[in-house]
């Protein structure tokens, strides 16, 4: 494809989400560039969901097979961990883009090796791996989809100390005999799960918990599944130091010290902006690109923050969903046709607000879409919490022997409609998004009694959930 010096859009950053901001503006009839000094497909292709999937799968299904009797026989053995990492890798591509360019070039996208940095109003300068550089210059808008980093904290010799942040954890080529997890969100305890399973001996060490962000009761199961599979899980428990010599790491500990060959710091992440030229445009480098919802950055009508960079909700699937409707809105623009951004609108990210679902692959799994129900209590709204165990559902059952589970609906008791689902327990990440239709749509409760779920199917929780609403209440 014939390179140029002048695009209609110039996206910097080739993961997931710039690639579909790019598509859609290209599907709306303009052209495009992505500037990318990484691999095209980004962190979640190979640092983050796909190969974390990938390292989890293996260890649930042998989980599976043994909590039911028949199957449980026929188990003999433990994991193959050098099968496992091969099957990672595979789904990497070994950490080869050249599938995902031949994407782009059949989507009629260009890409620009090199690191891009934004050199005034839609200028992008990009520095190639060669050191030369390239001037490109968007006549319409720019969109910034750099993504984010892990956060190393300040801990006393952990960052001498080398360690692992999810990018190592996931590309690893060897399984540590111990490893110690710093965290207590998503990532640290899926890695913590992943790890468990492959063999490591793992220490979680979180401050403030495990998953602090669900309900309450999803990080207490969490928790004891972990310790379950063997996890040495401490809570309000923070590293004091870490040192690492020939043998590994030495991380103090009040009271004490854990003694590892890796350590995992899974603590949060920060917007990958510190370095793209913001300040060339009168913003603070390192900054959240703030957006409203077509995801312009206001006060730059040529500007789009798109991802994790915003700090809207970084997950992929939001993140590829803000992509549509930035997109969309740059091509509606660029040409001149009506813009709907009004709530729920074609151009707005509207379930950025409350209508976000995420799942944690760990044991027993977390699904969850919308408020918790001291979410919606600190937004002022007047709301119940209705709480049903798994263990009441004949279709959960078949799952066999597994951990414990629970599901909860909060119901906004003024307007009888679901502001948030949480469900945790076997197999639960394909009921996230019946709640989250749920949600979205706001289907009264009186509707959702005519919803029948099939049984005996694990969707029963629902006919479960709504008899202790109780349908006088709806």
């Amino acid at each position: 494809m014939q390179m140029t010096d002048e695009y209609d859009l110039i996206v910097l950053g080739g993961g997931p989400v710039g690639e579909n901001v790019a598509d859609r503006a290209v599907q709306g009839g303009l052209t495009a560039v992505i500037v990318e000094s990484e691999l095209v497909g980004g962190e979640c292709s190979y640092w983050a969901c796909m190969p974390s999937k990938a390292l989890l799968r293996s260890g649930q299904v042998l989980r599976a097979a043994r909590r039911v009797p028949g199957a449980a026989e026929a188990v003999t053995g433990e994991l193959d961990v050098p099968a496992v990492l091969r099957r990672r890798d595979a789904f990497t591509s070994d950490w080869d883009d050249s599938g995902q360019v031949d994407w782009l070039n059949s989507a009629n996208i260009d890409l620009v090796r090199g690191h891009g940095r934004i050199s005034g109003e839609r200028r992008v300068t990009v520095t190639g791996p060669d050191g030369d550089e390239r001037a490109l210059t968007a006549r319409h808008a720019v969109a910034v989809s750099t993504g984010s980093d892990a956060v190393v904290p300040g801990i006393p010799g952990l960052q001498e100390a080398g360690p692992w942040t999810s990018r190592e954890a996931t590309s690893a080529e060897e399984v540590p005999e111990r490893l110690v997890v710093v965290g207590g969100g998503v990532v640290a305890v899926e890695m913590a799960t992943a790890f468990a399973s492959l063999g490591s001996r793992v220490t979680m060490l979180a401050r403030s918990g495990l998953l602090g962000a669900f309900e309450p009761f999803a990080g207490e199961l969490v928790a004891e599944g972990l310790r379950e599979l063997g996890v040495d899980v401490r809570t309000g428990v923070s590293p004091t130091r870490v040192d690492r010599d020939v043998a590994g790491v030495t991380v103090r500990v009040d009271g004490g010290e854990v003694l590892a060959e890796e350590i995992l710091v899974a603590t949060g992440r920060s917007p990958r902006s510190d370095d793209i030229g913001l300040e060339t445009i009168g913003l603070e480098p390192g900054s959240w690109l703030r957006t409203d919802d077509s995801l312009r950055v206001p006060g730059l009508d040529w500007l789009y923050a798109v991802g994790d960079v915003n700090g809207r909700a970084p997950l992929t699937h939001q993140g590829k969903y803000q992509a549509r409707a930035a997109g969309d809105a740059i091509a509606a623009r660029a040409q001149g046709g009506p813009v709907d951004d009004r709530a729920w609108g074609r151009h707005a990210a509207t379930a950025d607000r409350s209508s976000v679902p995420q799942v944690v692959f760990s044991e027993p799994e977390v699904a969850s879409v919308g408020l918790t129900e001291a979410a919606a209590q600190r937004a002022g709204r007047h709301v119940r919490a209705v709480d049903v165990e798994f263990s009441s559902v004949a279709g959960a059952s078949l799952h066999g022997d597994g951990p414990s589970g629970r599901a909860r609906i909060v119901v906004d008791e003024d307007r009888h409609v679901l502001l948030g689902a949480t469900f945790v327990g076997p197999e639960v990440a394909e009921l996230v998004h019946a709640a989250t239709v749920a949600v979205v749509g706001e289907v009264p409760i009186q509707r959702l009694w005519h919803a029948v779920p099939s049984y005996p199917t694990v969707s029963e929780i629902w006919l479960r959930l709504l008899e202790a609403y109780g349908r006088d209440s709806a």
